[in-house]
């Protein structure tokens, strides 16, 4: 039997991830199963089980594939050695994440049944973690950009900073859910500027 490359084991979890980053989006976390999961993705469950522990670990992939598709849009937005502001890391961020099929619903659902579920709320907290020290990194380096940025406690004043800054986000992915008069362009085009710069 031939050997399975890495590259194919990578290309079939993104394919299971996909299908699972479907369904949470169709049912939320709690109303999705694995059996949807598996006929969502048309492969076998032992194809699944084999990549995946189970819907936990399934959920944590998908945001931190997300996650990390981001970091590679701010990464990108710095070439050259532009210096983004807090609200240029915030609006980088949620453009990239419009741009993931499902990403918003799903990130929305995950709020509100973190906030009842304590297993999927330890899962939230860990990627707001990470969300967090990347924000915070944009802003150190944003405040490290300009000597005097940040007063006397630059460290303070980023971590007072980062909370506001992240809080941005919800609000845009809320109102661009719910509201047919939400305009998305205006709002990402005044992050920064209304944010430090």
């Amino acid at each position: 039997m031939p050997k399975v490359t890495e590259a194919y084991r990578e290309a079939r979890r993104d394919e299971i991830a996909t299908a699972a980053l479907r369904c949470f989006a169709r049912k939320g976390y709690g109303g999705t199963s694995m059996a949807d999961i598996i006929a969502e993705s048309g492969l076998s469950a032992g194809a699944i089980y084999g990549h995946y522990a189970g819907k936990r670990e399934l959920f944590v992939a998908v945001t931190e594939r997300v996650l990390s598709a981001r970091r590679d849009d701010l990464a990108r937005a710095e070439a050259g050695g532009h210096v983004l502001s807090p609200g240029e890391t915030i609006a980088t961020l949620l453009r990239g994440m419009i741009s993931e099929p499902f990403a918003p619903q799903v990130m929305i659902q995950m709020w509100s049944e973190a906030a009842i579920d304590d297993e999927l709320r330890s899962v939230v907290e860990g990627i707001l973690a990470l969300v967090r020290t990347t924000v915070r990194e944009h802003i150190a380096a944003w405040v490290a950009a300009e000597p005097g940025r940040g007063g006397d406690d630059p460290e303070g004043y980023i971590d007072a900073l980062t909370p506001i800054a992240m809080g941005l986000a919800p609000g845009f992915m809320i109102q661009r859910a719910l509201s047919d008069r939400f305009d998305e362009e205006a709002y990402l085009d005044m992050l920064p500027e209304a944010l430090p710069h």
